[in-house]
């Protein structure tokens, strides 16, 4: 699958993801910011498991969702593109990073997060900072947050915002 001007967009790398409510969370959360979704299988959960499809709903669309059969098929496919972890372990906070709007974001499991030799392939680690002795946020919230600071440091929901009033004010809602 070919994504179209997919480097100029955000890219949420998901590797290999156990929970499919968290997964479907992040797939709408792309699609209303304009961000690409890359899955690295194995999932822990199957695309058509009905508690993925009741929060995914419509917004499931194959052409911003690109899947990666092995965590080797993803670098081997990135390895002229800056790949930042996020990740609990990181030493310096998403807040200080400097984003790029082509940026692939990469989050680990739920469970387990990223296996070790992973990290140690991955320059940029950043963390969201947390209230002491507390282990880590929900996955779908992380990516939201993180996900936000890279497009308002791009100034890029400001972009397609600008270009969806142009395009068809009629459809745009305002809340």
């Amino acid at each position: 699958m070919t994504h179209k001007n997919s480097h100029l967009r955000p890219k949420i790398a998901l590797y290999e993801p156990d929970i499919p409510q968290n997964t479907a969370a992040i797939l709408r959360t792309c699609a209303c910011l304009g961000a690409d979704l890359e899955i690295i299988q194995p999932c822990g959960f199957l695309m058509n498991d009905k508690r993925f499809k009741r929060v995914a709903m419509d917004y499931m669309d194959e052409k911003i969702i690109k899947f990666y059969s092995s965590a080797e098929e993803f670098f081997s496919n990135k390895f002229k593109e800056r790949i930042i972890l996020m990740t609990t372990k990181g030493s310096r906070s998403y807040t200080s990073f400097k984003f790029k709007i082509n940026d692939t974001l990469l989050f680990g499991r739920e469970s387990a997060g990223v296996p070790e030799k992973i990290h140690r392939v991955i320059k940029n680690r950043l963390k969201i900072p947390m209230i002491k002795k507390k282990r880590s946020l929900n996955l779908a919230s992380s990516v939201a947050i993180v996900l936000a600071e890279n497009l308002r440091q791009n100034k890029f929901i400001n972009q397609f915002v600008g270009k969806l009033i142009k395009k068809n004010v009629k459809d745009l809602i305002v809340v």
